[in-house]
């Protein structure tokens, strides 16, 4: 695998989506057609004879036995061609040579720079998330921090932020994956893994649910390098700012446009039932702060839908622990019960205090005895 050229995603990282989107029940028959058809072109282009077995036996392509034949000659004789190197070495070279290079290969190894086996970890973690083997991944992270605690430059050091980032948002921890995002906004140079349109589009997705509002805006409404390109990316810039302008209206119509890229997202689809609980756990959460009591029309009003559809929507929530109000069924209305801080303080320091004073009770009575 050669490294990507910048803003130039890796060949097999696009492959990965486009077979991502061959098996996505949202893409219709006629484009699944296309898809396919480059899918195809590309596997045979490169001789990924293996490959190809495994997507025909998966009946995601299907199986030509001549193209397949092909392929696996073309592989047979490049085998042949490096067999017949190394007997020609052992043959020409002499027994002791060989093993000379040998050793001389395993102290390259030990020698060569930090930033050549930097590359390396980078190549192993791009085929980590072509498969989404997490485990590889994360074992190249480690890996990659290790080796920085020999040296290491700092361009390396920022993209490997980007990949870590993009295992953590894989892996549901959208906390550090924010973090990690934001710290790599003015120095992103990972084209490998994405273009930086698709990189903000992860950061403003995974900063909404994770930053609090003043946060937010500091980091990402407000944010320059964020500014430039949000526009490009369809619902976003309207997704965000309807959020923190409190245009729920606006806010629920932009929504239904994210979650058509977010289910279209090889990263993000297996979230996206979570992703849509925890933005909407937001919303309903910012709206209700600005209340000590509300109509449960008032708020339906507020968001666009019908007051069935946000009393069931608030329901579910509140049984989930995710708000903290009631509803009152009768009169039709909300009712905050925020947890005080102060408040939540001082009956966790009750509750402390008495199991210590049972302990010492109970040590009390060992002595006794």
């Amino acid at each position: 695998m050669d490294a990507g050229t910048e803003g130039a995603q890796q060949p097999h990282l696009l492959l990965a989506n486009k077979l991502f989107l061959l098996t996505h029940s949202d893409i219709d028959d006629i484009e699944k057609v296309r898809i396919r058809d480059e899918v195809t072109s590309a596997v045979v282009a490169d001789d990924k004879a293996p490959l190809y077995e495994i997507l025909t036996a998966s009946s995601v392509l299907k199986l030509d036995q001549k193209v397949l034949d092909s392929m696996r000659a073309k592989i047979e004789v490049e085998l042949k061609k490096l067999d017949e190197k190394i007997a020609d070495a052992e043959e020409n070279l002499g027994e002791s040579e060989v093993k000379a290079l040998e050793q001389l290969k395993v102290t390259e190894s030990k020698t060569v720079a930090v930033d050549q086996r930097m590359d390396l970890v980078f190549y192993a973690l791009q085929l980590g998330f072509f498969h989404m083997d997490f485990d590889l991944i994360s074992r190249s992270i480690d890996k990659a921090k290790n080796l920085f605690e020999e040296g290491g430059d700092w361009e390396r050091k920022n993209r490997l932020k980007v990949y870590e980032g993009l295992y953590c948002m894989s892996t549901r921890n959208f906390n550090k994956a924010t973090d990690l995002f934001l710290d790599s906004i003015s120095t992103f140079t990972t084209y490998e893994l994405f273009p930086y349109d698709t990189f903000i589009f992860y950061t403003v997705l995974a900063s909404i649910i994770s930053l609090d509002r003043v946060s937010l805006t500091q980091k990402v409404v407000d944010a320059p390098e964020i500014l430039t390109v949000i526009g490009k990316i369809p619902h976003l810039s309207e997704f965000i700012n309807s959020l923190y302008e409190c245009r729920y209206k606006s806010f629920f119509s932009a929504f239904a446009g994210i979650t058509e890229h977010i289910k279209l997202d090889r990263y993000l689809y297996p979230h996206f039932r979570y992703y849509m609980r925890e933005i909407r756990t937001v919303v309903y959460s910012q709206f209700l702060e600005s209340y000590k009591s509300v109509t449960v029309e008032a708020m339906a009003k507020a968001f666009g839908v019908t007051v069935d559809f946000i009393d069931l929507e608030l329901s579910r929530f509140i049984a989930a622990n995710k708000l903290y109000c009631k509803i009152d069924k009768v009169a039709g209305v909300l009712e905050t019960n925020r947890p005080d801080a102060k408040n939540a303080l001082y009956q966790a320091t009750i509750k402390q205090g008495d199991f210590l004073l049972n302990r010492i009770q109970k040590l009390s009575r060992v002595i006794d005895l």
